[in-house]
């Protein structure tokens, strides 16, 4: 087995991990963060019904840092939670370690008004 194929593996394993003990309900939705080289984008989903609630992207954002256009995503996502009445969801890293990036935007959804 090829080091790419290997590397491929543990990054699926890490996910499904993560992803094992949350999912989200109608009561309490998952907010998935997914993170590129360029961009970051996070989505509020429902499991169970499978459709997307909210979702913010940071594709037309100004900023060239990373960490800034992650805090911009996760005061738009708070927000439009605010405006469909969710307040409480659980926060789905995905593959990505909590750090960098993916801090800032769960810091300033907490900040935002999102709990979890």
């Amino acid at each position: 087995m090829n080091k790419q194929k290997q590397k491929q593996e543990k990054i699926t394993r890490r996910k499904i991990r993560v992803r094992s003990c949350k999912l989200g309900t109608e009561t309490r939705p998952r907010l998935s963060v997914f993170k590129s080289n360029t961009n970051i984008y996070a989505q509020i989903i429902d499991d169970i019904k499978q459709n997307t609630l909210c979702a913010a992207t940071s594709q037309k954002s100004k900023s060239k840092n990373m960490t800034d256009k992650a805090k911009e995503v996760g005061t738009s996502i708070a927000l439009c939670a605010k405006k469909d009445g969710i307040s409480k969801v659980y926060f789905d890293r995905g593959k990505n370690r909590y750090m960098g990036a993916v801090k800032a935007l769960a810091e300033e959804a907490r900040i935002n008004g999102l709990i979890f």
